[in-house]
């Protein structure tokens, strides 16, 4: 499937909160319960088998003790041109 879900920039996403959710000292699990959401949840985004929307994003952020300016300075993302 084409699109923006399968950007760089969006993988380099994704790869920034597994490794945020992995600094924080959490499983997926752990991660799902702050969430509310089941473990799926976690695991199918972190893959790229489902898409987070910006506000999702944000929140999955703040249960991992980060804010989304300190994550963004951070993530080294390159959006595209």
């Amino acid at each position: 499937m084409a699109g923006a879900a399968h950007t760089q920039a969006y993988k380099d996403l994704l790869n920034a909160l597994v490794q945020l959710r992995k600094e924080a000292g959490l499983s997926q699990a752990e991660l799902a319960k702050r969430l509310r959401k089941p473990p799926s949840y976690v695991g199918k985004y972190e893959l790229g088998e489902r898409r987070l929307d910006i506000i999702e994003t944000m929140i999955v952020i703040e249960k991992l003790g980060s804010s989304f300016e300190d994550f963004w300075r951070t993530s080294g993302i390159q959006l595209p041109e």
